[in-house]
């Protein structure tokens, strides 16, 4: 096979391959000494491999949502190494992202490179490549920008100067939305002008954040913005992205397993069970697996649950973040449980739970069926009132659905209902003989940290038609980007142009949709949480807390903090460990904003030193 060599310098380190013919591990050549000549004659081959690059991204969850305010790890003695920002330049996690991100750009521009005269092929490219990007500066900040396919042993790549990588991901976007053949939207997981739009408008906004505004104080997040340019520009793409799309369709409807590639989705990752000509069992995300509980073997109880620790569950913050009356509360976490039968072997022993009676129940069964079942948990919306839970409650006793497991029939934990707030949770154990329960309260991290007690799942990414809760069993699609997002976006660009009333306006739309009162200004706004002294909440707070409402579990979190600037203030006030600045910062007191530059790519990108790693390492 003619030898094609290229590098994956994300690595670190030179890997000698056959150009693309690797990538299509699933296909043979039918003449596999001429893949140059193959693939300029059939470069639709490498479209599947370049966009199904895009599922590490798609579900990357530690490195894009921990190190902020919204999630915890209640199993162990800390947070993990990313929220504790123990991050250091050899870091495996942090050298994998940025491995599999500049593979992806390669495999972008590999499709780019034996295009051709296919237009469409390019386009998809180089949106491919943009995304990349974006996530690469996010991360990173200053990173090498490659635009060609790297075929040779070359190893001098220097960093990017970070404006000069922003305005070439925003001129690829400009081209894009005004120049190429791409459609004008599609709900299929291909590149369009409405994505493209939408990743300019995210582009755009952390371009204005990192290059036109200052920080003054870490601690208490304030900053100048010397431009407001491109924030401007940033609502103007929102704008194209949101294409006219009003909030209408109900938060739980847009998120339904069976309403994929619906109107306000703009961009996906695309899972697809039926077609899958692998292991089903472990062709599909982790997704459902991950922002769960730490339970039992989901097969015995019924009950979702990830065995193996339950991290990224929600933090005492995200308990009380979301206001009495918000949809997006039920639309994000599976709020009711089921008691799922156990089966009964020949010889009287108790197997496995029928799964579609307990957690699956509720996509499974009819409302009416659902109405027999014994509930095995019930998580009641924030604001409940104890007296409005305990109604609730005396209906599931008079109903007889408010029994206690029989453990030899049943699954292996006690049933509750809880109201889980602020510092303290509220808790009805049920009672065997199915009377009333009494009360009782325990304190949140203690109530996390109990095996089984914490089912406090999000629901987003579930998929009916998985076997069990466990890795690789999601085939639900995943939107990086749609419609609700947009506003926020725009909402954001708004407020930092100082533009409030065209800010609090988006920040109402999507209000409205959820079910809450329109605010008549940002001052308006009461944050449902508690916060100390030292933390006031401002407008930008407010988008924040909408961000966090609308795109819970979305893997955005350490994105918004970083680039807003509020990564130090919300850590001090929000983390349950972080005391100090100190514990962000290295021994000169640089606050460690961005993640490390590998150290594998610095012994081996003849281009990068150690004098060119990121500030705080």
């Amino acid at each position: 096979m003619k030898k094609i060599l290229y590098s994956l310098f994300g690595l670190g380190t030179l890997f000698f391959a056959t150009g693309c013919s690797d990538f299509l591990d699933s296909r043979n050549l039918s003449h596999p000494d001429d893949s140059d000549e193959y693939f300029a004659a059939h470069p639709e081959q490498l479209r599947p491999v370049a966009y199904d690059a895009l599922k590490y991204i798609a579900t990357q969850i530690d490195l894009l949502d921990q190190a902020g305010d919204l999630y915890i790890n209640p199993r162990g003695a800390d947070d993990g190494t990313l929220s504790m920002f123990l991050t250091n330049p050899e870091t495996a996690a942090v050298e994998t992202y940025y491995q599999k991100m500049y593979d992806g750009i390669n495999k972008a521009n590999c499709m780019i490179h034996y295009a051709g005269s296919n237009k469409d092929l390019i386009a998809q490219g180089k949106f491919l490549r943009a995304l990349g990007y974006y996530y690469l500066t996010q991360q990173f900040g200053s990173v090498p920008y490659v635009d060609f396919y790297i075929q040779n042993a070359k190893r001098d790549y220097p960093r990017t100067p970070l404006d000069e990588v922003y305005a070439k991901i925003l001129a690829d976007c400009d081209e894009l939305y005004n120049n190429s053949s791409l459609p004008e939207v599609d709900h299929q997981g291909n590149a369009s002008k409405q994505a493209v739009a939408a990743l300019a408008a995210k582009v755009a906004l952390a371009a204005a954040w990192d290059l036109d505004t200052d920080l003054v104080d870490a601690k208490a997040g304030t900053y100048t913005v010397r431009d407001s340019k491109r924030f401007k520009e940033a609502a103007a793409w929102a704008e194209k992205a949101i294409n006219g799309i009003q909030l209408t369709m109900p938060f739980a409807e847009k998120w339904a397993w069976n309403n994929e590639g619906n109107a306000e989705e703009i961009f996906s990752v695309q899972y697809d069970r039926d077609g899958y000509t692998g292991t089903i069992g472990s062709g599909g995300s982790d997704l459902m697996y991950n922002y769960t509980a730490f339970t039992d073997n989901c097969l015995l109880s019924g009950v979702k649950g990830n065995g193996s620790g339950g991290t990224n569950m929600m933090s005492v913050k995200s308990a009380s973040l979301f206001e009495r009356g918000d949809s997006r509360f039920e639309g994000t976490f599976m709020t009711t449980i089921y008691n799922a039968t156990r089966l009964v072997d020949d010889n009287g022993k108790y197997g496995n739970a029928v799964w579609e009676e307990g957690y699956m129940a509720w996509y499974n069964m009819s409302p009416e069926d659902q109405a027999k079942l014994p509930v095995a948990l019930r998580f009641f919306a924030p604001g409940t009132t104890v007296a409005e839970a305990e109604a609730e409650i005396r209906k599931l006793v008079d109903n007889g659905q408010a029994v206690k497991f029989d453990e030899q029939t049943h699954g292996v934990n006690i049933p509750f209902a809880a109201i889980i707030t602020g510092e303290d949770v509220t808790i009805w154990d049920f009672k065997k003989d199915g009377t009333m329960p009494s009360r009782r309260t325990q304190d949140f991290d203690s109530f996390m940290k109990a095996a089984g007690n914490n089912g406090v799942s999000v629901k987003k990414y579930d998929d009916p038609r998985s076997a069990a809760v466990t890795k690789g069993q999601c085939y639900r699609d995943i939107p990086l980007f749609h419609v609700s997002e947009m506003y926020l976006v725009a909402a954001e660009a708004y407020l930092l142009a100082g533009d409030e009333t065209a800010s609090l306006a988006k920040i109402n739309a999507v209000r409205a949709r959820a079910g809450l009162p329109a605010l008549s200004s940002f001052g308006a706004y009461e944050a449902p949480y508690v916060t100390s002294m030292n933390f006031t909440v401002n407008a930008l707070d407010l988008v924040l807390d909408e961000r966090a409402r609308e795109c819970y579990a979305e893997r955005t979190r350490y994105f918004d903090l970083r680039r807003t600037k509020q990564l130090v203030r919300y850590n001090l006030e929000f983390s349950r460990f972080i005391k100090d600045v100190s514990q962000m910062s290295n021994s000169k007191g640089e606050i460690k904003w961005y993640r490390p530059i590998p150290q594998t790519e610095i012994d081996n990108n003849t281009s990068i030193t150690s004098a060119d790693q990121n500030p705080g390492y």
